[in-house]
């Protein structure tokens, strides 16, 4: 490789590594911002109170926070860590953590227009389809695996959690001055912003240094002639390129001859599970229950996904 070739490679690493970064950046911001808020002003009480305990209905409901708390999934992790804490079930939280940065309105419309027009193509999904079959794999895997969490770590919660520093004297919080609760807040957002930011920058690294040896032009190849073996694949170059919720519509749409289930395996995997989002991951759960949670969200992903082009076989994907 000629010096010219490593120049423009080490560029290549810096601009896909800064675009990682900084797109999802703002959204550990305001995810920080949140959860400071959430930490000093919501009730512990509130939540343990009004919150259905009954597993079906709270992961029901849980995936559906998404819509009250539009957050990508960067976003979500300081936000959920601090419901947690806030007493909110074990299974709403996972559920709102996986369905959350897909059931949330700027995913749903950049996934519409990202896809609008390419129903006009033979075998291939326009923006209303793709979106919604986007959004009901998500939110249906995301209650399925809420379930089976709040099954495993019933009784033991604690046990399957990482400690949370802070502060939960909501009684003393009436007594004190505004400004001292801002900046408790504030402590909180600082703590939350450095913790997930770390694991942001390693996770971007890694998907940085892969990303530049991909092709769409061999993937789409191989899409068309192992269908099912594609949805794994996209499966898995999700899970590399560590793309934000609301921009990788239009990564998946420019895949134009691939299978639509692959592109729905890519969409619902990848805000799920992705390289940066696992090192996070590890900020709030230990190893055993993300093991679990990987492992459910897979399998469901490539299962539906592979159920999904069975019974659209029918219609060609065009060479």
């Amino acid at each position: 490789m000629s010096d010219a070739q490593i120049i423009l490679k080490i560029k290549d690493f810096l601009l896909i590594f800064t675009s990682i970064f900084y797109e999802a950046l703002p959204f550990i911001v305001v995810g920080a911002l949140i959860a400071g808020l959430l930490e000093e002003f919501l009730p512990g009480k509130l939540l343990t109170r009004w919150f259905p305990r009954a597993s079906l209905t709270g992961a029901i409901l849980g995936a559906g926070l998404g819509l009250v708390f539009p957050m990508c999934e960067c976003g979500i992790v300081p936000i959920m860590r601090r419901l947690l804490r806030k007493g909110l079930p074990l299974g709403s939280c996972v559920a709102y953590l996986l369905a959350g940065p897909v059931i949330n309105p700027i995913v749903l419309l950049s996934t519409f227009f990202a896809f609008s027009g390419m129903g006009e193509n033979p075998g291939q999904l326009g923006g209303g389809a793709m979106t919604a079959l986007r959004a009901g794999m998500a939110y249906l895997i995301a209650v399925i695996t809420a379930l089976f969490v709040q099954a495993y770590a019933s009784g033991r919660e604690q046990e399957l959690l990482v400690p949370l520093p802070g502060h939960n004297d909501d009684e003393n919080n009436r007594d004190m001055s505004i400004l001292a609760r801002v900046d408790r807040v504030t402590a909180v957002v600082l703590h939350d912003f450095i913790d997930i930011s770390f694991f942001l920058i390693l996770g971007a690294l890694m998907s940085a240094g892969v990303r530049l040896f991909y092709s769409q032009d061999d993937i789409s190849s191989f899409s068309m002639a192992h269908p099912i073996p594609s949805i794994f694949l996209m499966m898995v170059l999700a899970y590399l390129l560590c793309l934000c919720s609301e921009a990788d519509a239009f990564v998946a749409a420019s895949f134009v001859k691939m299978v639509p289930a692959a592109k729905a395996a890519f969409l619902v995997f990848g805000p799920m599970m992705d390289i940066k989002l696992m090192l996070m991951y590890t900020r709030v759960f230990r190893p055993r229950l993300i093991v679990l949670i990987v492992t459910l969200v897979a399998i469901q992903t490539f299962v539906l996904a592979t159920m999904y082009h069975l019974a659209t076989a029918g219609f060609a994907v065009p060479e």
